[in-house]
Parts: structure tokens; sequence; C-alpha cells
């Protein structure tokens, strides 16, 4: 396995209109708990160590904020920072000790498409909490919106060390460790958050997720499916403000001997959009969805 200087996908910050209603929602609905707040931003963790996977903050639209990655050692906060200037990022903060409660040492640039890319090391967790059946243990993946996809997708592989995973007609899949993908780069008329994912336990906890959002007056926006890159389960919703999530579970697996495929291999018979061919079509007021979250404005 190569090294990886980015290690794992953190967290998501997001934007939303009505903060209050957001956290109740991914507290009460979603499976989140609070850890914290603090400078008016909400952080909500899931079961694993990380010390927050979400951090919800009040905004006038719903938008993505930043993402998060944890960098392997220090000197890659350096590093990463150089080489994403080189590419046409802008630098948004040198490393220096964060004054956030996750603490550790920070850096942060802001990518051509125009999304905040943080990253971290050294920051403050929790000890996981014991599995439960129907909440999130960390992020999964997040998938986001490009007006070109393979210079994205370049960006993670000459910048962040990420690698290509598969190629499909419409997206690329990038990975920094052995999931088979943290980023998903989707093809797009806007640049911006198309949805994030967060990983549940088994299929059963995703089963179990789903019908608790059912329960509470959100249905499946899209599937359960099982995914073709990744091979992973999936349950999409629509949170209060716009914003669409996933729950997803048994990402694949992969090593350096995994054969990158390319958009040839990933096709479905007419109709299908899954592997089961159970998922129904996708419905237009998801594909809106999934383009109405832009970044946040610099």
């Amino acid at each position: 396995m190569p090294r990886f200087p980015v290690t794992a996908l953190r967290s998501v910050d997001l934007g939303t209109p009505d903060l209050d209603s957001s956290v109740r929602f991914y507290c009460e609905v979603w499976g989140l708990a609070l850890v914290t707040q603090a400078a008016g931003i909400v952080y909500l963790r899931a079961t694993g160590s990380d010390h927050h996977v979400v951090a919800l903050y009040q905004s006038e639209l719903p938008e993505l904020g930043a993402v998060t990655f944890r960098v392997a050692h220090a000197d890659d906060l350096d590093a990463i920072a150089a080489n994403a200037v080189k590419e046409g990022a802008r630098l948004v903060s040198s490393p220096a000790p964060s004054e956030a409660p996750d603490g550790g040492m920070v850096m942060a640039v802001r990518a051509p498409e125009g999304g905040i890319l943080r990253f971290v090391h050294d920051d403050v967790g929790h000890a996981p909490e014991p599995r439960q059946g129907d909440r999130p243990e960390r992020l999964a993946h997040v998938n986001l919106n490009s007006t070109d996809v393979d210079r994205s997708a370049g960006f993670y592989e000459r910048v962040l060390g990420f690698q290509l995973t598969d190629r499909s007609k419409a997206m690329a899949f990038v990975r920094c460790n052995s999931d088979h993908h943290a980023v998903v780069i989707a093809d797009a008329k806007v640049n911006g958050l198309n949805h994030v994912a967060f990983l549940m336990p088994n299929l059963e906890a995703v089963m179990r997720g789903s019908g608790r959002m059912i329960d509470s007056g959100f249905p499946i926006a899209w599937g359960v499916g099982r995914h073709g890159p990744g091979d992973n389960v999936f349950s999409y919703f629509i949170d209060p403000v716009g914003t669409v999530i996933e729950y997803t579970a048994e990402v694949l697996q992969v090593d350096d001997s995994y054969v990158v495929r390319g958009p040839d291999h990933w096709v479905w018979p007419p109709g299908r959009t899954d592997q089961w061919g159970i998922a129904p079509p996708k419905a237009e007021h998801v594909k809106a969805a999934q383009l109405s979250v832009r970044y946040a404005a610099p």
C-alpha cells in the first residue's frame, strides 16, 4: 500500500438557514450526537473516534463551508499547501495550531473549483462508542459536483496524493486509504456539494436507519440499492434544508492490486440504476437537490 499523505475524510462544515432545526434533525433523527458549540458552530459526532463529522453553522442558504481531511504527518500540511498553490488553489490559512475545539494543527486551501479543503493533524478524538445498529460510525465519502471532473480528480491525485479507483461516465472515484473512495467527483453544470455519505455498521443498520427516517417523515429519496463502483449499499435522503445525505455500508476495500475500470465497464441495462435492480430511477426533485448546495462564498 502506498503512503497516503491524506489518511482519511474526517468531517464537513454545512451551512444551514435554520440552525436549530438542522441540529435537531441530525441529533434526533439522523443519529449524530452533540459534542460542543463554539463561535456559532455546532459540532456533531458519530459513534466513531472522530471529534466531529458535521459542523453546522448559520447561513443564508444551504452551503458547503469546508471538507476536512486528516493527514499523516505535520510536514504534510506544508507540502500539500505548496502543491495546492502550484495547481491553482489559494492558500486560506497556513499551518498553525487550531483554535477550534478539535485542536491539532490545521491548514486550509480554496480549491480551483471554489470549495475550501481543510487539513488537520493530531486533532482531538473520542473513545469510540459501542457499535449501535442504526447510528452512523463516521463519514464514508463526500460527493462533489464539478464542471471539469478530470481536472478535479487530477487535483486530488497530484496535490493530495489520492489515487483514482474507478471512472464511470459521470463520476471519478478517488481514495486515500483502503476504502474504495473518500471523494466522488460528479460531472455537473455547477460546482458544489452533491451529497454527503455516512457509514453505517452494515446493511441491517442502513435499513433500520432508513426506517427511522421514514417514521420521522423523511421518505427515501433514492434507494435502497447497491452501487457499482465501491459496491456499497445506499439509501439517500434530503435533510430539512435541502441537503442530500446518504446512509451507506459495505464499502469495497481495495489495495494496489485493484484494477481501475473505466466508463465502458460501468454500464447498466436500460432502466436499471443499481446492481440489484431494485432502486427506482432518481426523481427530478432529488436530482435538483443534488445540484442546489453550492460552496460558501469567499
